[in-house]
């Protein structure tokens, strides 16, 4: 009985290795390797291969680099190929970066690199770099995504119907952890947690977020996909609505900006009315869970944490219906 050896990609020896005995690479060829920073989920390595291609490698970490014990399952890489497969059809053209191969046995992929020169949209937005068209391209390629998949609904619900990932990754480390954490939002969170176990519309990313999207050319380019499943849309609303909020409390000057920005956004995604109450209850989870979950944002001093805390429990008592009104209570109760 054979075994297949552990590989660690951020030794770029073993990478090495692994790459020309798997018949990836020549058994000559010398690429460039580079380990990548920011992910807490997953080992990243760019790899520049002397042909010029370019690749991503990601190996899907058992536990998080993050302060608290926070554990899933690696297999998680299977479903980021998954989903690649997917969004590169439900998605805009050039949008998704294509999937080069995937090694179920050592949990990582290769995907097709963003070719420079391109920029991280977190960082540019937390520069005060905002852009209404950045805003307008995101919020229509969530809505391409979601609408996108009902054409193919049997297929994304059958590929996607685990949801486990989703609750490792988000719901209790967001929604269940916050609410042991914040004892005045304890029946808010138990009940959107349960609101969104019961719903199963859409295909959902779960980790739509500005730290996700690199910007090459003025375009968007989507990445992290590990999270999908057939689920709630509102999640993916109220997540990403929720990041760009919390750049609006930390980045005062441009405060107005990210408001603005906000409402263009949900106005870009097109979201109808039977959705948009859900989408604000999400966006309050999600603003209360980046300061008292699991994985609070890494930009907000402790000072900002209470603050944002204190905002959100301003308005869970009465959510508000729209986001509109949302957006212009969390900036008033700041």
């Amino acid at each position: 009985m054979t075994t297949t050896p552990r590989v660690d990609i951020e030794r770029h020896d073993e990478l090495l290795r692994y790459l020309r005995d798997r018949g990836r690479i020549g058994l000559e060829e010398q690429p460039l390797m580079r380990t990548l920073e920011g992910g807490v989920s997953n080992r990243t390595v760019l790899v520049q291969r002397q042909d010029g291609d370019a690749w991503v490698l990601k190996q899907a970490l058992p536990k998080l680099r993050v302060a608290v014990d926070w554990y899933c399952s690696p297999e998680r890489s299977e479903r980021e190929a998954l989903a690649l497969h997917w969004l590169v059809r439900l998605a805009p053209a050039g949008m998704i970066t294509p999937l080069v191969f995937v090694d179920r046995e050592l949990h990582l992929l290769a995907m097709e690199a963003v070719p420079q020169p391109h920029e991280n949209w977190k960082t540019m937005l937390l520069s005060g770099r905002l852009d209404p068209a950045h805003v307008q391209q995101f919020g229509e390629l969530l809505r391409a995504i979601h609408h996108n998949a009902l054409t193919h609904r049997d297929g994304v619900a059958r590929d996607f119907a685990d949801r486990s990932f989703f609750e490792a990754l988000r719901l209790e480390p967001y929604y269940e952890y916050a609410a042991t954490r914040v004892p005045e939002a304890t029946a808010f969170l138990t009940r959107l947690v349960e609101e969104t176990r019961a719903r199963q519309e859409t295909l959902v990313h779960g980790d739509y977020s500005p730290k996700n999207v690199l910007v090459r050319d003025g375009r968007l380019v989507l990445l992290d996909h590990e999270v999908a499943h057939f689920g709630d849309p509102g999640f993916d609303v109220g997540f990403s609505l929720a990041h760009l909020l919390s750049k609006a409390h930390h980045l005062p000057h441009v405060r107005a900006d990210f408001g603005s920005a906000a409402h263009l956004y949900w106005q870009a995604y097109g979201g109808e009315a039977e959705l948009e109450p859900r989408a604000v209850r999400h966006t309050l989870g999600c603003l209360l869970a980046r300061v008292a979950g699991r994985s609070p944002l890494e930009y907000l001093d402790q000072t900002e944490r209470t603050q944002q805390q204190r905002a959100v429990l301003t308005l869970v008592t009465r959510p508000p219906r729209t986001v509109r009104e949302l957006v212009d209570r969390f900036v008033e109760a700041l």
